[in-house]
């Protein structure tokens, strides 16, 4: 193994050692300042992944029903966290009627278990249609390093009104991103 020691401005040394593997690797250096990050700097975003959908999926259940709308990650390290973002375009057509949104990891709902009351965010109307934005963060740990979906469910809290996502094209977002722990 060879190495590298590079001694400081006025004390101390660091030494780059490569390791004993065969081939090469090449480390590029910024070209501006700055420090470099590891994956083992806990905080470290390690990668993101987003996903959008324009499909607009109704629904009159008062339990949870999948819009189908989801993305996934395979984190890199099982203490790593995952760290959720959604914007869902929502509406509601029905006085009365309330659209609430979720975000479930497998069969797990991260709101907390429960129906349409347990959710990330809600958009009501006692008059006529409304349209609305429901927007969430949350930080989740799902201690695996195997692919890991995250997937969008909605609900009506009023049965029989009628609520979705997409309505007039617009675009629902899910973005994912690992955190090192």
């Amino acid at each position: 193994m060879s190495s590298l020691v590079i001694n400081g401005d006025t004390s101390g040394s660091i030494t780059l050692a490569a390791p004993a593997v065969a081939g090469s690797s090449t480390i590029t250096l910024p070209t501006t300042g700055g420090t470099i990050r590891t994956t083992t700097t806990p905080g470290a975003v390690l990668q993101v992944v987003q996903a959008t959908t324009r499909t607009a999926v109704s629904t009159t259940s008062s339990t949870y029903i999948s819009t189908g709308f989801s993305a996934s990650i395979t984190p890199t390290s099982s203490s790593n966290k995952i760290l959720v973002f959604i914007n869902i375009p929502v509406y509601v057509l029905t006085a009365g009627g309330q659209s609430t949104i979720t975000v479930y990891r497998g069969s797990t709902n991260l709101a907390l278990a429960g129906g349409p009351e347990q959710a990330f965010g809600q958009v009501y109307t006692n008059g006529g249609a409304l349209q609305g934005v429901i927007t969430a963060c949350y930080l989740d740990s799902p201690a695996t390093t195997s692919s890991t979906t995250y997937t969008i469910y909605q609900g009506s809290t009023n049965v029989g009104s009628t609520v979705g996502i997409c309505t007039n094209n617009t675009t629902a977002a899910i973005t994912l991103q690992e955190i090192a722990a």
